[in-house]
């Protein structure tokens, strides 16, 4: 298993069989000292890049799997607090501030809920992205569609099939931050996505580049060291599961 990534849950789930369960309990635990230093490292960011807006986000609490459904426990954060705790230095002590205080490393951390999605064309194509330099995370590396959930790449609602859950990853790289890693049909080839990606829009500055890898390159895309270690922890995820799960294919 790569070190970049760890697996939460692993499934096919369609929207039916996921519930959300939303609550201030599952809010981030909160160290007074710290969070003057989460407001300290918000300003200092901004004042590099003005153009940085924070944003209420999806706390990831937990998740459990009951009868065949999953229950995603989710509480409420922001993207300041995300850069504050998870993206700060002082993630590795606030996940042992965690453990020693109630055994949960993830309880001071903001942990905003990522998203991805696996997008299959109609030509049989997976969508990647090559982010920005510009980001804050993960700058230059290949990423699936996805964000908190903003992010587009210009496909009509109409032209997507119903996403199915393919599973939970943490990103290690961020603290163990999870994301919901998703598989979606598009009815639309590949040509037809990367017209519609060329079009841009308000967060077209977050990527330089659209990319296409056929399905069964994507299946045997962690045997290809190079093209691996270009996937961002996001990606990686969604590619791992996919692969795991194999939605479609038995």
């Amino acid at each position: 298993m790569d070190p970049d990534i760890s697996i939460l849950f692993q499934g096919e789930l369609t929207q039916e069989q996921v519930r959300a369960e939303l609550s201030p309990a599952y809010n981030r635990r909160t160290i007074p000292a710290h969070e003057r230093k989460i407001a300290s490292i918000w300003e200092q960011r901004r004042q590099k890049n003005p153009r940085l807006f924070n944003g209420s986000k999806f706390r990831f609490h937990s998740a459990e799997l009951r009868g065949g459904a999953l229950a995603l426990r989710l509480g409420l954060t922001c993207y300041r607090d995300y850069l504050g705790t998870n993206w700060a230095a002082e993630a590795p002590w606030l996940r042992r501030q965690g453990l020693a205080d109630g055994g949960n490393s993830q309880a001071y951390l903001a942990e905003p809920l990522g998203v991805g999605a696996m997008v299959l064309t109609a030509d049989r194509c997976f969508v990647f992205l090559r982010r920005s330099e510009e980001v804050a995370e993960a700058a230059g590396l290949v990423d699936i569609p996805g964000g908190h959930p903003e992010p587009k790449v210009n496909i009509p609602l109409e032209n997507l099939n119903r996403p199915v859950l393919l599973g939970i990853v943490r990103n290690n790289r961020s603290a163990g931050r999870a994301s919901a890693e998703f598989y979606v049909r598009c009815e639309l080839t590949s040509e037809e996505v990367r017209q519609r990606y060329l079009i841009g829009g308000p967060e077209a500055q977050e990527s330089t580049s659209i990319i296409f890898i056929r399905q069964q390159d994507v299946l045997n895309l962690d045997q290809c060291p190079s093209s691996w270690q270009e996937l961002c922890p996001s990606a990686k995820g969604g590619v791992r599961l996919y692969t795991l799960v194999r939605p479609g294919l038995g």
